[in-house]
């Protein structure tokens, strides 16, 4: 590899520059999201467009304790295949098809994998497999990562956002709209953009991007007509491009963390061995 570049695509890396990286023990970063309707203005790939661009973009301030992996474009979406264009995968076959990936990585020596999320219904899978790689290798340290998670991003949307709360960012809305508007506004037809908010009927269950505490989830057609939950005749090119620096320093720190960040193998207590408790004063 030059040493006056730091390539930071895994893909484009060749074999012998794999294992160079792999001694450096960097973050492997995979992008993982799905296609599906995102209503009548925003395209199907909007969850893979996010996605690899948060992480894309995080890679590369972060090339030199960091990797990007090619994207991971199909997850599991079958509540919206009422709507054409879907396409899902099983979700077992999908938390497998993720620990295929982290177990081809571990085997080439690489122990630090984040997962950078773009689809909701994703979440719990991503988490089972970053959990099982884990368990896979006690050296190991995987994590997830759902965009415009932390406190500050909370409180920056909350103050931005001009759309109904909750309800108004849920899906193909002021945020996914206003993200693509500032990735690819090329591609977004706002002129058929429109606003659609259920009638939640509860006090606790309703959709934003954080949902209420409880969660009822079935088809996506029993929710909205358009595929849209939310309003994205709000959505701006100015708020997309706040959002997405704000995005994309989420993963710039959890890169970070992830990178410093030591691993927990723990101890199996089958072996017999007892470990007397530390005594107050050992422990002061």
């Amino acid at each position: 590899m030059s040493s006056d570049r730091r390539a930071y695509r895994y893909a484009q890396l060749t074999w012998p520059e794999v294992a160079e990286r792999a001694g450096e023990d960097p973050v492997c970063v995979i992008p993982v999201a799905t296609l599906e309707d995102h209503g009548y203005h925003l395209p199907i790939d909007t969850d893979v467009v996010i996605a690899e661009t948060l992480a894309e973009r995080a890679v590369e301030r972060r090339a030199e304790r960091a990797l990007l992996l090619p994207t991971v474009t199909h997850g599991y979406t079958p509540h919206h295949m009422d709507f054409p264009g879907p396409i899902t995968i099983d979700w077992k076959r999908f938390v497998d098809h993720l620990l295929d990936i982290g177990k081809s990585l571990l085997h080439h020596g690489f122990r630090r994998i984040l997962f950078v999320n773009g689809h909701g219904s994703n979440v719990p899978l991503v988490d089972m497999a970053a959990r099982l790689l884990m368990l896979e290798r006690r050296d190991v340290t995987a994590a997830t990562f759902w965009y415009l998670s932390t406190p500050e991003s909370a409180e920056l949307l909350a103050r931005t956002r001009s759309s109904d709360s909750p309800g108004g960012m849920a899906h193909a809305c002021e945020l996914e709209t206003s993200l693509y508007l500032a990735i690819r506004p090329e591609l977004v037809q706002m002129d058929r953009a429109v606003r659609e908010i259920p009638e939640w009927g509860s006090d606790t269950v309703w959709m934003d991007w954080n949902d209420g505490p409880l969660s009822v989830k079935g088809q996506w057609s029993g929710w909205t007509e358009s595929g849209v939950i939310g309003d994205a005749t709000v959505a701006t090119v100015e708020k997309g491009r706040i959002w997405l620096d704000q995005a994309v320093k989420e993963v710039c720190q959890h890169i970070d963390e992830i990178a410093r960040r030591p691993h927990r193998p723990g101890r199996d207590h089958h072996d017999g061995a007892m470990v007397a408790p530390r005594t107050r004063e050992e422990r002061t």
